[in-house]
């Protein structure tokens, strides 16, 4: 069975809002594992959306200003349900991490001298690490697929991390370089490592 063939029909708005209710009180780890959940959920629990759709609009996402993981919930809110998909996807993304983190700053600030709080918050930090850690490898194994793009993901690393060149210049550079060589080298490009045209689904 194809992966077109195994896409589920849009779900209707009350499932959409349910599952974004269930991301956005489960999405710790910031962008990384906010993106990561948001993969496992959208695309492998109820595959509502392919995995190259997913993975080009992650793309334009992050080269727009901005929190990239929201973007990319409005964006799924809207491709299943239109405008109110957005809007409604893109707060619920929101709005329980605005609670949770509104509860965890009253908690510190009033018992931040205790050390049972600091041994909690150490804990958390532990916990969050090994989120985006995961979270990383899973999309990494994901995307990555073949010696050139892995090739590409080493080289902006270094660039980023190590020589501190500046995000966009990054972004721009390995954007030109993969145009010039997907554009010179595609029949020497393994097949995984090509991802196909974006195909709208119909309702």
């Amino acid at each position: 069975m194809t992966e077109v063939a195994e896409i589920k029909p849009t779900p209707s708005f009350s499932e959409l809002v349910a599952v974004f209710t269930r991301i956005g009180f489960l999405s710790f780890g910031g962008p990384a594992g906010q993106i990561a959940l948001m993969h496992r959920i959208v695309v492998d629990e109820k595959r509502w959306i392919r995995e190259d759709r997913y993975l080009h609009a992650l793309n334009y996402c992050m080269l727009l200003p901005g929190p990239e993981a929201q973007q990319l919930a409005t964006y799924l809110g809207w491709l299943m349900h239109g405008v109110r998909g957005g809007v409604v996807a893109g707060l619920l993304f929101v709005l329980p991490g605005l609670g949770v983190i509104v509860g965890l700053a009253a908690a510190y600030s009033m018992l931040a001298d205790t050390s049972w709080m600091e041994a909690v918050f150490m804990g958390l930090k532990a916990a969050v690490l090994a989120i985006v850690v995961q979270a990383l490898w899973r999309m990494a194994r994901k995307s990555l697929k073949g010696p050139v793009s892995v090739g590409f993901a080493v080289t902006a690393f270094l660039a980023l991390f190590v020589f501190g060149v500046a995000f966009p210049i990054v972004v721009l550079a390995a954007g030109i370089c993969g145009y010039f060589f997907m554009r010179g080298s595609v029949g020497d490009v393994g097949e995984d490592e090509v991802i196909g045209p974006v195909r709208t689904k119909k309702a």
